[in-house]
């Protein structure tokens, strides 16, 4: 004998106005658009189409869905040696418990798939058009390297439930209708959509933001993602520190008392946020101790020798000389400008890094539950005639479980110019609040610095930050700082792609 169960078991697609990809008109469609080229974006989708893991990840689910359908590399592990987009690694601009709770809107979702190295284009309904958004349709849908995600209330369809994410997967042009590939899959089915009404159920106002729902085009970047250096907008804080940056730096740097580089750092250090060491981070790579031990592969150690030449080329700039000057000649004016500045020693930050690293490999980053770091230990480690490499390693305690966590630091040897030294001398120079802090200001839009009243101070200034006198390499990496900061500001303003 059966016992009856509580809770639910799928939903009835309401159809009209859907079709059942599955049924015999939905089979009908599909064919026919594959005749008439329109789902070549269809077949990486697929390989990739999973079911969100939680009743309120339907953002994160589309997203990992279609970062791993791009073939963009995370850039960390999942689980064992694999990297691999997964919804727990997507946090990096809301906590999970969060998203967990409430879900994600619209705009945290654009940052999130900045943040994660896509490509995003992102469109509130009351900022196109209907025929901007199908002209989007058919261009993902006639080639695989890009993809639309949509955001939309599920009422417009007789639908159960509200607000929801989901990506398209194609297009059939006779019939103007959308493949919706649902990632709720455990309570609709994928289903062909008319796309007018796709349309109006993403012109539709999302009652916890005020603001329309819309889409997003996501895909691959020309270049990787931030090597060294990211923005975070996971603390509350973003966006006070955004609009600070941005609209409270211009105006502070038109004062008349500013005529000097010295002047220009204080009044744009003495006024920072709290939480300001939250914003921008600089990127460690993490390891559970048993997925290599202190062997590091050649792709290891690819990845981190470009970030040490980052590191070496912020450090080489001639403003970073002028921030590290202003910095050790400063008093508690700028207490939080000198609280970074002061994350230089590793053993202090070590613990802290393992802990989260741990807490990334979990996937609980965020997290009620607190990993606490029991000991660590920064070694250095030379093998086959290889420059040294530094690993912090931690014993991370998480209750009665605990596990060793590597963190791959990079650095570089700098020669000691000292009186004393031997030529051969070097000192260990490692990513400190410093080099933070220039990246920082080279990442600032030009025009920040418009308002210097004193000529020369301006011409200094604009020679100090101009990305046409970087390397190749600081170059791209200011660049897309910048183009971070841009998409936060927008956020902030609730622009298209805001929250």
């Amino acid at each position: 004998m059966k016992m009856a169960m509580a809770g639910l078991y799928k939903r009835v697609l309401p159809s009209p106005p859907a079709v059942d990809f599955a049924s015999s008109d939905g089979k009908q469609l599909f064919i026919e658009a594959i005749q008439n080229g329109t789902m070549e974006g269809f077949y990486r989708l697929i390989s990739y189409f999973q079911t969100q893991s939680e009743p309120a990840y339907c953002g994160l689910a589309s997203l990992a869905m279609v970062l791993n359908a791009l073939a963009i590399d995370p850039g960390r592990k999942w689980k064992g040696p694999w990297r691999w987009f997964d919804e727990s690694m997507l946090d990096c601009c809301e906590p999970l418990e969060k998203v967990k709770e409430k879900g994600i809107s619209f705009g945290k979702l654009v940052c999130l798939a900045h943040c994660a190295g896509a490509k995003v284009e992102a469109f509130r309904t009351n900022q196109s058009t209907l025929d901007d958004f199908r002209n989007f349709i058919v261009r993902c849908s006639t080639s695989d390297d890009c993809h639309v995600i949509s955001s939309y209330h599920r009422a417009t369809f007789k639908q159960t439930g509200t607000g929801h994410f989901s990506p398209i997967g194609g297009y059939h042009a006779e019939r103007d209708m959308a493949l919706i590939l649902d990632v709720a899959r455990f309570k609709y089915p994928p289903h062909w959509v008319p796309v007018t009404l796709l349309w109006e159920a993403m012109d539709n106002v999302d009652e916890a933001t005020g603001q329309h729902r819309g889409f997003m085009l996501i895909s691959r970047p020309h270049r990787d993602p931030g090597l060294l250096y990211t923005l975070s907008c996971k603390h509350e804080s973003w966006v006070k520190v955004a609009k600070y940056l941005m609209d409270d730096v211009p105006n502070l740097v038109k004062s008349d008392d500013v005529k000097d580089v010295h002047k220009v750092l204080s009044v744009v250090f003495s006024s920072l946020p709290s939480n300001f060491e939250e914003f921008i981070k600089w990127l460690a790579e993490v390891r559970r101790r048993e997925d290599g031990g202190q062997n590091l592969s050649q792709e290891e150690k690819g990845r981190l020798s470009l970030k040490e030449e980052v590191l070496k080329q912020v450090q080489e700039t001639s403003l970073f000389k002028h921030v590290v000057t202003f910095l050790s000649s400063v008093n508690s004016c700028c207490r939080n400008a000198l609280a970074l500045s002061r994350e230089s020693n590793l053993p202090d930050i070590a613990a802290t890094v393992c802990c989260q690293g741990a807490e990334l490999l979990d996937g609980k980053f965020g997290s009620p539950k607190r990993y606490c770091c029991r000991e660590t230990c920064v070694t250095s480690l030379k093998a086959n005639g290889d420059k040294p490499i530094t690993f912090v390693s931690g014993t991370v305690v998480n209750g009665s479980s605990e596990q060793g966590v590597d963190v791959l630091v990079p650095s570089y040897l700098k020669k000691l110019n000292c009186c004393g030294s031997s030529p051969t001398s070097c000192i260990g120079i490692y990513p400190a609040g410093n080099d933070v802090l220039t990246a920082l200001l080279l990442a600032l839009p030009p025009e920040t610095w418009g308002g210097i009243k004193d000529e020369k101070l301006l011409s200094e200034m604009y020679s100090l930050v101009s990305t046409k006198n970087l390397p190749i390499l600081l170059q791209e990496e200011v660049l897309h700082l910048r183009r971070q900061l841009h998409l936060l500001k927008k956020c902030q303003e609730n622009k298209p792609g805001g929250k």
